[in-house]
């Protein structure tokens, strides 16, 4: 324990928790942060409060109290001790206590003085979970408005200073330089054949093979670690001293203990990880560590309200951090398997959770706690607005917030369940529908959390359960009793049936009823409008609809449910009748070529049911064209070349004068607005075919209204006269001048470039050649004249030798003749 870098400035340290009420601590990895200091803070404090500390993952917790505990010659639970999900050892003795994130928020919540505890310790903020930054957004109000005599310490191996200093200015920064052990980096970047499982094996049986102690790979998700412990297991060249243990969140409690558990005399382990690892954790003999560099981040997309499962590279905080883990009890290697410069492209530090998450618990946490914006608490960064709206919308659809964003009483009833919202919802609403209903709601809510890998059919999940087999058996029965102590019931689980969950399900996930798109296909349509599939084509062949309540979208693909429950549409409706609309619908049918009158039943999206009604009348006939043309676009009207340059006359009309009153006139704008300009032209109009009559143009101009409409000819006229006395059509284009083609004898006399728009806009004239070819683009005329002419005239006059090519343009008279006609 000497030699650990945070002795360096433990005496430092320990002064400024004590004297301070706000320090942040760098520590490098291996340094002593998570461990050693907690310890001599536990042993130095003298309040009578204790002091918490935060740990993002729950393995992490356990292992770090464990460890303590045994420096102190304890047990756990007495002067140390952990609260985690479904898990508490601590007592009246307790002085030190290491929670989870979620744990942290609820006690803020509950106490919100935080009356018992003295010091706060954010251990490795720099993960930047969703959890840590609504705690330490709260403790800071906290803090500030209740408890001045609080102390908070943020800590990481690689924090963002700069962000963190700004919203903790008073804070004392102290910073552990240098790890226990140093470790030596090897960069072998992947060509682009080579794929990752084979030359991750290759490079760990090498490393085996020629080095001591035992070693950690780093892995983006579970699909590759066990396609990596396929390969080793059935490799020659690893020795028959070597042990191989996954190790990811959702593993076994158990599994991940012998994971990180030291080897037995004389063995050594390969311990394939996924970003689990990454922090706090000392796994015992661990000198060499191989790094994919890849991790897999969960991303909401606030339009579909699906995760997308995203593959990428990581930060360099996270590749130092990985890197570290080598180093922690002896001199170790960590070999790259990417380039130095690949790694020197990432960002410094990850993007943190709560720009990319579903926002709704925050926003829970947030009402609960009397905010009803996120501005009103001080945030490394800020919730994003439009994931919060998403966030409220949900709530809202749950029944947890009224219009006024404010808590229901079923909200409130919600949140001292401690569920994520959907989940609370669904218990507190299956409660009103009754007892059976109720504890469908609590086995559903039950397989959810504690859900089996790979079983897609939660009726598997129900009928594994009721026959012992789940692979989860003991914690799902666990926490249905946890459940159904909190809403004072008991649950008989082998009278639950398949229907039973379904219903219970699309009380918290309304908007995941999902309709098969047809018999023949395993795609559906989720009420939200969305669309998501099956991969396996064999899972709910005869059920038209399902309640998808995970769906998933990795990158480059469709999205995928990876889990869900078959449901009766028709008890359904008797359950929840109020998710159900019956609406008139007129529109034209493009498939039968006629207008369609009929009554439809809606969930959301989804087309349950549709019933005819009579012919409609001219007003719904109406009404059905113009939602045909706003579907459609207004390119289904007879919008021709005439109509095409009345628009672009007024969009640049609109450019030019922007002081004049125009409307709206941006074709979405049209589009929107549909029935105020067009609704007045389609008496008469009985058909799809027949909107060819319409005429446009005068639409167009009855919208611009009087006097604007008759001032548009003054100001941007659709044509000029020439000095010949024809009238020339000019062409007009938004964005660009207005454009005048025209044989160049019929400008003669002309001694100026003619404008439009009051004047400010001068017209380019397109000089053209008796044969109407080119020859000059101007917008300076009298320029022209006086300058290029003489050498166009000389060119022209011997190719064009019948037509008038005067020494003084600008003077001689227009004329659309020959010589000879003019009598030369």
């Amino acid at each position: 324990m000497s030699q650990l870098p945070i002795n360096n400035v433990l005496p430092q340290l320990l002064s400024a928790v004590e004297q301070q009420s706000q320090v942040i601590l760098k520590a490098a990895p291996g340094a002593g942060k998570s461990t050693h200091f907690p310890l001599k803070l536990l042993e130095q404090h003298q309040g009578a409060g204790k002091i918490i500390m935060l740990e993002p993952r729950r393995l992490a917790a356990k292992s770090i109290a464990n460890y303590i505990a045994q420096q102190k010659g304890e047990n756990v639970g007495e002067s140390v001790g952990y609260r985690i999900k479904g898990e508490t050892k601590s007592s009246s003795h307790t002085k030190l206590e290491i929670v989870t994130e979620g744990i942290l928020t609820r006690m803020i919540q509950s106490d919100p003085e935080l009356s018992d505890v003295d010091v706060l310790l954010f251990d490795e903020f720099h993960e930047r979970s969703l959890h840590a930054d609504t705690a330490l957004a709260l403790s800071l109000e906290i803090q500030a408005a209740l408890r001045d005599d609080l102390t908070l310490v943020v800590m990481s191996a690689t924090l963002d200073d700069e962000a963190l200093r700004a919203l903790l200015p008073e804070a004392i920064y102290i910073e552990s330089q240098g790890r226990a052990y140093p470790v030596e980096h090897q960069y072998r970047a992947l060509t682009p054949n080579e794929r990752l499982p084979a030359v991750m094996s290759a490079q760990i049986e090498g490393l085996m093979a020629n080095q001591s102690g035992s070693l950690l790979a780093f892995l983006p998700g579970v699909g590759a670690i066990k396609q990596v412990e396929s390969l080793l297991n059935d490799s020659a060249r690893l020795g028959v001293d070597v042990d191989i243990y996954p190790l990811y969140g959702a593993l076994d409690f158990k599994q991940q203990q012998l994971a990180i558990a030291p080897s037995a005399k004389g063995r050594r382990k390969i311990v394939l990880a996924t970003n689990i690892a990454e922090t706090s954790l000392t796994i015992e003999g661990i000198r060499m560590v191989v790094d994919s560099g890849l991790e897999r981040v969960a991303k909401f997309d606030l339009t579909t309200g699906i995760t997308q499962l995203e593959q990428q590279r990581i930060a360099q905080s996270s590749a130092e951090q990985r890197s570290g883990r080598a180093g922690r009890l002896e001199p170790g290697v960590c070999v790259r398997l990417y380039s130095e410069s690949q790694l020197m492209q990432q960002p410094v530090v990850p993007n943190p959770d709560i720009l990319h998450s579903d926002l709704a618990p925050l926003a829970m946490e947030l009402l609960n706690w009397g905010a009803h914006e996120p501005s009103e608490l001080q945030w490394l960064d800020l919730p994003p607005p439009a994931a919060m709206n998403q966030a409220f919308g949900l709530l809202c659809t749950l029944g947890l917030i009224d219009d006024a964003r404010r808590l229901t009483s079923m909200g409130k009833q919600a949140y001292q369940l401690g569920l994520e919202p959907r989940l609370a919802s669904m218990l507190l609403q299956a409660k009103s529908h009754g007892e059976k209903s109720l504890m469908s709601a609590i086995v559903a809510a039950a397989l959810i959390e504690e859900v089996e890998r790979n079983v897609v059919d939660l009726a598997h999940s129900l009928h594994r359960l009721q026959t012992g087999r789940h692979d989860r058996q003991a914690l799902v029965k666990k926490r249905i009793d946890v459940l159904a102590r909190k809403l004072s019931t008991k649950v008989n689980i082998p009278s639950m049936t398949d229907a039973d969950i379904g219903l219970a399900l699309a009380l918290g996930y309304p908007d995941r009823v999902a309709q098969r798109r047809s018999a023949q296909t395993q795609d559906y349509r989720l009420a939200n409008g969305h669309g998501a599939q099956f991969y396996d084509e064999s899972l709910f062949i005869d059920q038209d609809y399902v309640v998808a309540v995970d769906v998933m979208r990795i990158a480059g693909r469709a999205s995928v449910i990876q889990a869900a429950c078959s449901v009766d549409i028709k008890a359904l409706e008797q359950q929840s009748p109020s998710l159900f609309i019956w609406h008139e619908r007129v529109d034209w049918s493009e498939a039968k070529g006629r207008l369609v009158a009929e009554k439809q039943q809606l969930l959301g999206n989804l087309l349950i049911a549709r019933e005819s009604l009579p012919e409609p009348d001219s007003s719904q006939m109406s009404q059905a064209l113009l939602s045909y043309v706003q579907r459609k676009g207004l390119e289904v009207l007879d919008w021709n070349a005439h109509t095409e340059q009345l628009y672009q006359r007024v969009l640049c009309a609109i450019d030019w004068l922007p002081e004049q009153n125009w409307p709206l006139m941006e074709k979405q704008s049209l589009i929107d607005d549909i029935e105020s300009w067009l609704l007045p032209y389609l008496n008469g109009v009985n058909s799809v075919k027949q909107l060819s009559r319409v005429n446009v143009s005068e639409a167009l101009l009855a919208r611009l209204g009087w006097p604007l409409n008759q001032q548009l000819d003054e100001w941007v006229p659709q044509a000029i006269v020439l000095p010949t006395g024809r009238a020339q059509h000019l062409h007009y284009q938004q964005g660009k001048e207005p454009m005048l083609s025209v044989r160049m004898q019929e400008m003669y006399g002309e001694p100026q470039s003619p404008t439009v728009a009051l004047g400010k806009i001068a017209v380019v004239i397109e000089l053209l050649s008796p044969a109407h070819r080119p020859l000059q683009v101007t917008k300076d005329l009298a320029g022209f004249w006086s300058g290029s002419y003489r050498e166009v005239q000389k060119e022209m006059k011997g190719r064009y030798p019948k037509h008038v090519w005067p020494d003084d343009p600008a003077q001689h008279q227009a004329t659309t003749k020959t010589k000879r006609q003019l009598g030369h």
